[in-house]
């Protein structure tokens, strides 16, 4: 998954960090990529921070999806 932002022609940087879904908990697997020139400023630090406060699994995001239509 793609977080930031990734200039034309830029290197991504890939990371680990671990994510847990804020509804249910579970361990989201998988790795983050951003543009060498983001990863690790400080909008990139604050973005990470609200991705992790936000984050759903995908199961979690679709029951959502469904009850609110």
């Amino acid at each position: 998954m793609i977080i930031g932002r990734v200039l034309e022609n830029e290197k991504r940087v890939k990371f680990d960090v671990e994510i847990h879904c804020n509804n249910c908990g579970k361990n989201v697997p998988g790795g983050l990529q951003t543009g060498e020139s983001y990863f690790q400023t400080h909008e990139f630090r604050i973005e990470l921070d609200n991705f992790k406060k936000n984050y759903l699994c995908g199961i979690c995001r679709d029951h959502n999806r469904r009850n609110q239509q």
